[in-house]
């Protein structure tokens, strides 16, 4: 028999319906209550499911996250991030013949064309790299929109493969001209990770030369992100896509909410704070700092909103990272350095051992990408170029089924009806 949940509005009872899940908590349905002049405040959306979804799951307290039912741990060790993308997009793991067709469709579509390439012209070499990534991710929109069709399953995979190849050219180009530099074409011989790290690193005209430790770590990185449910940008990409808009567009929309510093940000919050401390003689100076409720600083990439345990994601994260620090002589810098003691610290110390301030996937994405030499602002970049294919997996499950334009409610607190003063009379 399943689950009703019985409320009393002004003595009448109503009843709602409670929808199973195939794991985690199961969630009341509350669309009923409209009809009974109600209906539910829920600031942050913290208590509410905006969809259903066969995308990912997690579990904070114990430390689960599951992409379509695999562990991440199990991913990130034996997959790759093109191979994690298919399973993202259909659902299964790709055999080798369909994952060598996704790589090569990917390949093939890595490049951008001259005119195209032109949009960075309207930017400085200061300009934030995501301000150009949201503008040529947004741009790509009027290359694919007069066969803009939404409703057909072959228009959906062409978006999602062209969000996926060109991604990391955008990001890449967007590095190259903060550093006033040409840019570099992919190469049809190198890996996803392997062809970024080219198009920022290598020379014109030049055979790549790619560490395998670093491209890697950052295959990791962009696994590690490759989705974490119903966040702010998921969500502000479900958000927008439901008004059917261009998915390239979508997509932008997510891009610019990913940029926030409580959002993407985070890793290069760690790196704001590393800079704070400086060097390892005051850390403890800025230990007890962190301890004090009535000192407004924070150690940044400790603990997480979600996690209550740890959080998988750095688990994985940490061997790649200390692999990382070693290939590039990390104690040579003294930032690295501050990191490395901070992360002993938070695992020995009591104090961070009981409040479970664990290093989380911020703090080792912020120090392997600072070990790489890429510079602070690129960081949430990167992670816009992780998180590619979970928003737009998330578009297509969501117009792949009925669904209805998003379109939140309000808890008015403004003043009531009154008739308008003429100007004179005030």
């Amino acid at each position: 028999m399943k689950q009703k949940v019985k409320i009393v509005i002004d003595g009448k009872s109503i009843e709602l319906p409670v929808l199973e899940s195939t794991e985690g908590l199961n969630v009341v349905d509350v669309r009923g209550l409209i009809n009974e002049g109600m209906f539910t405040y829920d600031p942050g959306f913290l208590s509410t499911a905006s969809c259903d979804s066969k995308v990912t799951y997690i579990d904070g307290d114990k430390g689960i996250l599951l992409y379509r039912g695999y562990p991440i741990e199990q991913l990130a060790e034996h997959s790759s991030h093109l191979e994690v993308s298919f399973l993202l997009l259909h659902g299964e793991l790709p055999t080798s013949r369909e994952l060598n067709a996704f790589e090569s469709s990917i390949n093939e579509n890595m490049k951008l064309d001259e005119h195209f390439k032109k949009i960075f012209d309207g930017f400085t070499s200061n300009s934030h790299p995501m301000a150009m990534v949201c503008a040529a991710t947004a741009g790509l929109a009027a290359l694919n929109h007069d066969n803009l069709d939404i409703s057909d399953s072959e228009y959906r995979l062409n978006a999602a493969t062209q969000l996926i190849a060109k991604i990391p050219t955008i990001t890449a180009m967007a590095y190259r001209k903060s550093v006033g530099k040409p840019f570099i074409e992919p190469s049809a011989d190198l890996s996803y990770a392997e062809n970024f790290l080219h198009m920022c690193f290598g020379e014109p005209r030049s055979k790549p030369k790619v560490s395998k430790t670093l491209s890697s770590a950052l295959d990791k990185i962009f696994i590690l992100h490759a989705d974490h449910e119903q966040n702010a940008s998921t969500s502000t990409v479900r958000m927008a896509g439901s008004t059917e808009c261009n998915p390239f567009a979508a997509i932008a929309a997510g891009t610019a909410a990913l940029w926030g510093p409580s959002h993407g940000g985070a890793n290069e919050a760690v790196l704001d704070m590393l800079i704070e401390i400086g060097e390892e003689a005051k850390i403890d100076a800025y230990v007890e700092k962190a301890k004090d409720k009535d000192d407004p600083f924070k150690l940044m990439g400790f603990g997480h909103r979600v996690y209550k345990n740890f959080d998988p994601r750095a688990t994985v994260m940490q061997s790649s990272a200390h692999a990382v620090l070693e290939e590039q002589g990390a104690g040579d810098d003294p930032l690295l350095a501050v990191a490395q003691k901070l992360e002993k610290i938070a695992r020995e110390q009591n104090y961070f051992v009981e409040r479970k301030l664990y290093p989380n996937i911020d703090f080792y994405s912020g120090i392997t990408l600072k070990a790489m030499g890429i510079p602070v602002p690129m960081f949430t970049a990167i992670f816009t170029l992780g998180r590619m294919p979970g928003w737009i997996t998330h578009w297509t499950e969501m117009v792949s089924s009925p669904f209805k334009i998003a379109r939140p409610r309000q808890l008015y607190l403004g003043s009531q009806s009154r008739d308008y003063v003429n100007i004179n009379q005030r």
